[in-house]
Order: C-alpha cells, then sequence, then structure tokens
C-alpha cells in the first residue's frame, strides 16, 4: 500500500502543469537538495547562501563552504546524467566517480576523492554517536570493503532481476551502504546520491533529488534507524531492515505531495499575474493599483496595510495625491478580488 500511494502521488504530479514550471521547480529543488545534503553533513550555509554559492562561476569559488555546496550539486547532476542512460546499472566506478566530486579540493585530513578507505592496522573507523543510537564499527581493511561493495553491487542486480521494485531497493542500498562506509569521509552525501540516482533511474524525477531536505527535517530519525535496524539485523529479527524502508517511503510520499503543492502555488501565481496584466490592459485597473498588487504579491505572504502604507514605493505612488484616491484605489482592488 506504501508504495502503491507513492505511484498515485507520483503519477498526479506527473499529470500536473508541471511543464509550465519544470526550469523554477529544478532549480528549487536543486538548492534545496543540496542544502539539505549539506546540512546533514555539517555543512554550515543557510539556504540562501546555498543558492548564491551555486550560482557562482567555479572561478569565483574562495570558500570550502562555498565548494562543498557546488560539488554536491555536481554530483546530483553526473547522477542524472548517467541514471537517464537507457540500462544503467549500479557499479563501483559509479560511486567512487560520485565521492570524487562531491570530496573534490575538500580539505581533510585521510581524505583522497574517489579512493577506498584502507585503514592501517593501528588506525579504527566508527561511524554513527551515541546521541542516535550508538557508535558503529564499520569493515577496516580495504580488502573486506572492496569484497562488501562489491557483494552489494552483485545483490542489487539480483534485486532487479527478481522484480524488487526501485522504491525498495533505494532505500536497501543506501542502509548497507551506509554500513560499509567505504570512504573516509563523504559517506553520507554519496549514499543519499545512490538512493537518487536508482530512484532517477527508475523513472521518479525531483523527488529522489528532493528526499535530502525530508532527511534533514527527520535527521534524529535518519540516523536512528541506521542503528535500530543494524542492532535488529544482529539479534536475528525478521526483515530487520524493514523499518528504514518504511521511512524511505513514507518520506518519498510527504516529499512528492510537497512538490505537487508547490507547482501548484506557482502554476496558481502565474494564472493570477495573468489576469492582473488583462485588467491592468483592458484598463479596469490603472497603473497604481497595479503596481501595488504586484509589490504585494511579490513579498509572498500578507503585507500588513501600515507597513505598505510606509513603503518607498507606496508613497510615491501618492506623492501628489489625496487619501481619498489612495482609498479609492483600495477598495476597488479589494472588490474586483485582486486584494483582500
Amino acid at each position: 500500500m506504501p508504495i502503491q500511494r507513492i505511484e498515485d502521488a507520483h503519477a498526479r504530479f506527473m499529470a500536473s502543469p508541471l511543464a509550465q514550471v519544470a526550469s523554477q521547480i529544478e532549480q528549487e529543488v536543486m538548492v534545496s537538495s543540496v542544502f539539505g545534503t549539506n546540512t546533514i553533513e555539517g555543512g554550515a550555509l543557510t539556504e540562501d547562501e546555498t543558492a548564491s554559492a551555486l550560482a557562482l562561476d567555479p572561478d569565483q569559488v574562495r570558500e570550502v563552504e562555498q565548494r562543498r555546496a557546488l560539488n554536491i550539486k555536481a554530483a546530483f547532476d553526473e547522477a542524472q546524467r548517467a541514471a537517464s542512460q537507457a540500462g544503467w546499472r549500479l557499479n563501483e566506478a559509479f560511486i567512487t566517480r560520485i565521492h570524487a566530486l562531491i570530496t573534490r579540493d575538500i580539505p581533510h585530513p585521510d581524505n583522497q576523492p574517489g579512493v577506498i578507505r584502507a585503514n592501517t592496522k593501528t588506525r579504527v573507523t566508527y561511524a554513527g554517536d551515541d546521541a542516535h543510537g550508538g557508535r558503529y564499527k564499520p569493515p577496516q581493511f580495504e580488502g573486506d570493503i572492496r569484497t562488501l561493495l562489491s557483494a552489494l553491487i552483485t545483490w542489487h542486480d539480483a534485486l532487479i532481476q527478481a522484480g524488487v521494485p526501485a522504491l525498495v531497493r533505494a532505500p536497501l542500498l543506501h542502509f548497507y551502504f551506509e554500513l560499509i562506509h567505504p570512504f573516509w569521509d563523504g559517506n553520507g552525501r554519496v549514499g543519499r546520491v545512490i538512493e537518487a540516482a536508482v530512484l532517477h533511474g527508475a523513472g521518479y524525477r525531483h523527488a529522489p533529488f528532493a528526499m535530502a531536505r525530508y532527511y534533514l527535517g527527520e535527521m534524529n530519525r535518519y540516523f536512528t534507524l541506521f542503528n535500530l535496524c543494524r542492532k535488529a539485523a544482529e539479534k536475528s529479527q525478521t526483515a530487520a531492515n524493514q523499518p528504514f524502508v518504511e521511512f524511505h517511503l513514507e518520506g518519498m510520499r510527504h516529499t512528492i505531495d510537497s512538490l505537487h503543492a508547490r507547482v501548484s502555488r506557482i502554476v496558481s501565481a502565474l494564472l493570477f499575474e495573468a489576469t492582473l496584466r488583462r485588467a491592468y490592459d483592458e484598463k479596469t485597473i490603472n497603473a497604481r493599483q497595479y503596481t501595488i498588487v504586484s509589490q504585494v504579491l511579490q513579498a509572498g505572504g500578507a503585507v500588513p496595510l501600515d507597513q505598505m502604507r510606509r513603503a518607498p514605493w507606496y508613497v510615491s505612488l501618492y506623492l501628489k495625491l489625496n487619501d481619498k484616491t489612495r482609498s479609492r484605489d483600495l477598495v476597488k482592488l479589494r472588490g474586483l478580488g485582486l486584494l483582500k
């Protein structure tokens, strides 16, 4: 039933007027997704700062935080490109390429972009923390890591052959990849890109990458479930990984519904702008009234009347006009349903 609900939600989303606002949605999703996955891993940029960083030319990058954001975007772009190719399958080359993009030019004492972790005998790597279910000791030696990564990829191919839906395969890959923890740094970001790539390859649009924002909002559950499911497996509990899959399915439905609602709001705004312009062209409203509604619309939310009246743009409209004219303009806009 959760899978069917996601399929229904995705069908409604794709049937919405998405083409009219595709570029805006794509840009918003990219900023939100990069912000989400970067913040989960300790990134310091706000969402607005992330948007500014993504707009930079690579030669303009001066700060490590900006580089982190641009690297994640590059990984997302590569995942979409690769997964859009017919017959694409997950492989180790793709995983190491994504890691190389994510960690390029990011200072880290051990990390080498695209290189599998190889602990020395005296070096122990841990994942997780006590606040989210405890620390975990992943495989330590390069040979073990490569063996498990290869087995994960082979197992995923077997799931495809068995007809297991991408909505189940993607979170399972994400879950077990994080347990293998094959790199010194960037495992969380790589795991979320792998999940998104599998879903994108299965035909899901926008939501796979937007899931990063859902994981950010549910970060405590996200991290805790890794440990809860791992411990359940150690106790040989049936379907130990199911809670993580269910969590993912819940997130996909929530994310698709949110994207659908956002498309509807953007389209509604476009239709409203067209109505407003037609009213001005037909001289139903004057230039002052057109400016007032346009300014309120750009504010993106309710604007207190006294605040609007103090705004320089509003004051300039009525420098040589009296209060009756101001009142008459607003009353007519309210009567036409353009303001309330």
